[in-house]
This record gives C-alpha cells, structure tokens and sequence, in this order.
C-alpha cells in the first residue's frame, strides 16, 4: 500500500504527516486489497480541510471528505469516514448469504 500526504496552501510540517501517517497505516485492518491512499490536506478560511482518497483494487477510488476548525480533527474526521466506507465495501462483498426465506412465512 503507498501512501501520498500532501498539503495545500500551507507547509506540511514532519508531526503531521507522521500523525497522518500513522492513521492509515490501520487501513488494512479494514480492507486488504487497498493499493494506494493519498491524503490531501488543504488550508481553507474557516479552518482545514482534509481529503482522503482510497484507491482499491477493481474499484473506483472512494474519496472521504471533511472539514474542521482544528487541523487534527479534520484528519480524524476522513480517517473515520475512509474506515466506515472500506467497511461497507466489505460487507457487501461478503453478505453473499440470502437470509430472505424460500417458503413464506409458516406458524
């Protein structure tokens, strides 16, 4: 898995990347087939905003936005909301079992 953090219209500094860093190297915990995640952090007027972009094998790349006043949280925020989206995927791929009955419903 590669991982990319850049920044925009703001220095990123060595603690956030490793913060950053560090947050998803736990990917694969969800997912196994994850190839490359880039974060993208970018300074806006009302505070920052954090962009994650997971790209999977087969699939096209989720992308988890979200914004906040403290830098730190913004990134907490995509982290958790890459995390729920791998998640689901998951689920889906494997919910293969039709839990729906084949006769109706008998007393």
């Amino acid at each position: 898995m590669q991982i990319e953090i850049s920044s925009k219209h703001m220095e990123l500094t060595p603690a956030i990347e490793e913060y950053a860093n560090k947050k998803v190297e736990k990917f694969e915990r969800f997912y196994d087939r994850i190839q490359r995640v880039e974060v993208v952090i970018d300074k806006v007027k009302s505070g920052y905003l954090t962009e994650i972009i997971t790209d999977i094998e087969g699939r096209t790349p989720f992308i988890a936005t979200s914004e906040h006043e403290d830098l730190y949280a913004s990134i907490d925020q995509g982290i958790d909301r890459s995390k729920r989206q791998l998640t689901d995927h998951k689920s889906k791929l494997r919910d293969n079992k039709h839990t729906t009955p084949t006769r109706g419903n008998e007393i």
